[in-house]
């Protein structure tokens, strides 16, 4: 009995991509499994990730619009067919990707006739359409659009008060939601006390993100929730730590820093370890994930000289990058 036991828990959990489809720029389709589980692990880990998904991947949209001499959301343009509030919907309806935080600007200047699209936004260089034909507004008479668009990168929804509009700057309620839709299910087998699970995740994304694209930030987010509870300080209810004098960092590194398992297990415990958890500038950390760079081994696997290369890294940033592997790995990379 014992020895069933443990030839089930030493198994090595592994995920696929059982189906990938992109119905359109604006719906795409992944399913995927994870095995082998044991019975109710895939319940436990289906409702989490489902949620994550759902709630906790970030995503791009415009978020206010600022157009001249305009004072109500129902007002009528000369020479434009639709009124501002049909064009505030249509550009609700832009799916954006972006890779940076912080507001951007961005902007659209048409002389008319002529249709409008998502074709004509001038983009900051972040910042990326998924479907340019989206229509924004028909220009029956020969005149200039001049919109302005503020663009944000966020998680969740905000939605704003009607009555916000002030010098024509109009507030658009904001889904920061690539993920459309997100399911699971689960398939048992075996008998008795080898019986083991499956899960499957089927997700559904607007095209902002890819759903394995998806399924990355949400497991990241779900591991960094889980983070304070390894390693963190246990508070006091008045709030002061319990444990004082003490440098706890956020991400376990015992059995990174040893090397009782060899190479092999310091590369698993570097692919778990996302460079979000090294507390990195912003500007630094955006710069990385433009790399694709998004774990420790994706870091280790790049020699000074190489992140020198990196777009908008400068050799300040690659200091601070050298200096946190050093500090918290003792580890200098290398050079070519």
């Amino acid at each position: 009995m014992i020895r069933d036991e443990i030839s089930v828990s030493i198994q090595t959990l592994r995920w696929k991509c059982i189906e990938s489809r992109a119905y359109s720029k604006r719906l795409h389709y992944g399913r995927f499994a994870l095995s082998p589980l044991r019975k109710g692990r895939a319940d436990t880990i289906g409702i989490a990730m489902r949620r994550a998904l759902l709630g906790e991947v970030e995503g791009t949209c415009i978020t206010r619009v600022k157009l001249e001499n305009i004072k109500h959301e129902y007002s009528a343009i000369i020479g434009i067919e639709e009124s501002v509030h049909d064009i505030l919907m249509n550009l609700k309806e832009i799916v954006l990707r972006s890779d940076s935080y912080g507001i951007r600007e961005a902007s659209i200047y048409i002389v008319g006739p002529r249709n409008v699209t998502a074709q004509d936004i001038i983009l900051p260089p972040s910042v990326k359409i998924i479907d340019t034909t989206q229509h924004i507004a028909r220009l029956t008479k020969s005149i200039t659009s001049d919109i302005r668009l503020q663009i944000e990168k966020n998680r969740g929804y905000i939605i704003h008060s009607s009555n916000n509009y002030q010098d024509g700057i109009f507030p658009i309620d904001a889904v920061f939601m690539p993920v459309r839709d997100a399911n699971y299910s689960i398939h048992s087998y075996g008998s008795g006390n080898e019986i083991q699970e499956v899960l499957f995740l089927e997700i559904w994304t607007n095209g902002g993100l890819t759903p394995r694209e998806a399924l990355y930030e949400a497991s990241r987010n779900l591991i960094d929730l889980f983070i304070p509870f390894l390693h963190g300080e246990e508070q006091n209810i008045d709030g002061m730590n319990k444990k004082k004098g003490s440098n706890m960092l956020p991400f376990p590194l015992s059995h990174v820093l040893t090397d009782t398992g060899g190479n092999e297990r310091k590369k698993i415990a570097f692919q778990h370890i996302f460079i979000d958890q090294l507390e990195l500038p912003p500007q630094t950390y955006n710069s990385l994930r433009r790399a694709n760079i998004h774990t420790l081994l994706d870091l280790l696997n790049y020699s000074r000289e190489d992140l020198m290369r990196i777009e908008h890294l400068g050799k300040e940033s690659v200091e601070q990058v050298l200096e946190v592997l050093r500090k918290l790995f003792a580890i200098d990379p290398p050079r070519n």
